[in-house]
């Protein structure tokens, strides 16, 4: 009984976290298929962490940590790989179309795509509505750092823009 009430707690979690999960985890794939790979390493970090969460934060700082730490060690481990060709180039990003809202989108991600690991997870954090303090506990900085590097990466962008 204890066991299901456990499941079921870690359950309601997952679908209350879930597009906070994906979004981190799209943030740092590649292609669809990379971003539910991640998806399901996540929910294997949270169901293994689930006993130790002691609710010492939210539990949406606590997921958002566990993703993005999971996403970060992933791209570490790619990136010490040997360098392969992928089969599937294209990244399907709301799928095709002539929209220019769609297409400032598929620029804004790639931008972000090109920034450090840890600048890419502030960003999207920030692009989340997390406060300052919230993104300080995930990347464990003080919330004027995080308002420093924001301003920071911001100016990056916007080089890039040029």
């Amino acid at each position: 009984m204890i066991e299901s009430n456990k499941e079921q707690r870690f359950t309601d979690l997952v679908l209350d976290q879930k597009s906070t999960i994906y979004a981190v985890c799209y943030m740092f794939a590649t292609n669809r298929a990379d971003a539910e790979d991640l998806f399901q390493d996540v929910l294997v970090r949270l169901w293994q962490g689930f006993d130790t969460f002691k609710e010492a934060s939210s539990a949406h700082t606590w997921v958002y940590r566990i993703s993005l730490n999971t996403c970060l060690n992933d791209k570490k481990k790619r990136s010490r790989r040997e360098k392969t060709i992928p089969l599937d180039l294209t990244v399907d990003l709301y799928q095709d179309t002539d929209d220019p809202k769609v297409e400032q989108i598929r620029q804004l991600h790639d931008r972000i795509g090109q920034l450090e690991l840890t600048d890419r997870a502030l960003v999207l954090m920030w692009l989340e509505g997390m406060s300052y303090d919230e993104i300080g506990l995930v990347l464990g900085i003080s919330a004027n750092n995080v308002s420093v590097r924001l301003v920071r990466v911001k100016e990056k962008l916007i080089k890039m823009l040029r």
